[in-house]
Order: structure tokens, then C-alpha cells, then sequence
């Protein structure tokens, strides 16, 4: 009986070391960015809802960009867990989440300084007239400060996260290019 060889194939696996350190400071900088965008939005979601007010398109885009991103940073974690990470996916996936969270930087910076603005009425209502004492007014003004604090913060997270998708990204290609081997 004779045998033929119609094909065979050579797998052939490419390993790729990406810098301990680095990944791990990336992975928790952009956990916080993540926590801090999806849970200062969630709150602003809750606050319009119970003053029965419009809700801005910025406030479901953060919570879904910031849900979107500890989803990303999940997989990522899975995926080296297997040694499986690969930096063409971390490059398109990273790009992906830059484009969402440069938007987020303009639709934030919208609210936060363009026409009748969310910095010009804190200056106005919130830091220019501090309340002390137990009482209601104090309570009110707590709020309402923290919602100004609230609204720098997701600006500054929203800076952040651009930044590090930029580093991850660079990072990923330095990979690719097997630097850190």
C-alpha cells in the first residue's frame, strides 16, 4: 500500500516578551482611569435621573467608554495570564479606545468651559461661597462641590487615559519589534 503526502504545514509560534514593570503600572494606572470615568459618570447619571433632568450624551458615553475599557483590560489580563497577548491586537484595540477617550476629553471639556459652563457655575455658586456648620445649606454645598470635583476629575482621568493608550500602544510596537527580548 502506498502513501501519499498531499501537504503538511509548520506551525511556527512567535513568543513576545513584554516588560513586566511596565504592563502591570500600565494595568493599574488604567484600572483607576477606568473605575474613576465609569463611576464619576454612573453618579452624574443617578443625580440627573433624580432631578429629572436632561441627560447629556458625555455622561451614558463615559459609562459606556469606561465599562468598554475595563472590559479591554480583562481580556488583556486573560490573554497574558495564557501568554497570548499579542501587540497587534493591543495596538488596534488601544487605538480604538484612544479615538473614544479623546472624545471624551472634547465633550468633557465642552460642558466643563465652553458657553454657560459647569467651571464658570461653580465659581460662581460652589467655590466663591463656602458653607460651615450642620446645617442644610452645608450638606447642599458639599454636593454640589463634589460635583464640580467630580466633573476635574473625569477631565484629568479622560487626559490620562489618552496618554497611556499612547504609551501602550508605543509600547506594543517596541514589542512587536521584539526590544524588550
Amino acid at each position: 500500500m502506498a502513501r501519499t503526502v498531499v501537504g503538511s504545514a509548520v506551525v511556527v509560534r512567535e513568543k513576545f516578551f513584554w516588560p513586566d514593570a511596565q504592563l502591570n503600572f500600565w494595568t493599574i494606572v488604567m484600572l483607576a482611569t477606568a473605575g474613576t470615568i465609569l463611576g464619576v459618570f454612573a453618579e452624574f447619571l443617578v443625580i440627573q435621573q433624580r432631578m429629572r433632568q436632561e441627560i447629556p450624551w458625555i455622561i451614558p458615553y463615559g459609562i459606556t467608554v469606561g465599562a468598554m475599557t475595563i472590559i479591554w483590560i480583562i481580556i488583556m489580563l486573560i490573554l497574558i495570564a495564557q501568554r497570548k497577548l499579542l501587540p497587534g491586537v493591543v495596538m488596534l484595540f488601544s487605538f480604538i479606545l484612544l479615538v473614544l477617550f479623546i472624545a471624551g476629553i472634547i465633550g468633557t471639556a465642552l460642558n466643563l468651559f465652553a458657553g454657560p459652563n459647569i467651571s464658570g457655575q461653580c465659581s460662581i455658586y460652589v467655590s466663591n461661597v463656602p458653607q460651615y456648620g450642620s446645617s442644610v445649606n452645608t450638606l447642599a454645598w458639599l454636593q454640589q462641590n463634589n460635583i464640580c470635583q467630580c466633573w476635574n476629575a473625569a477631565f484629568a482621568f479622560w487626559i490620562v487615559g489618552t496618554v497611556f493608550f499612547v504609551w501602550i500602544m508605543v509600547m506594543a510596537s517596541q514589542v512587536n519589534q521584539n526590544q524588550y527580548g
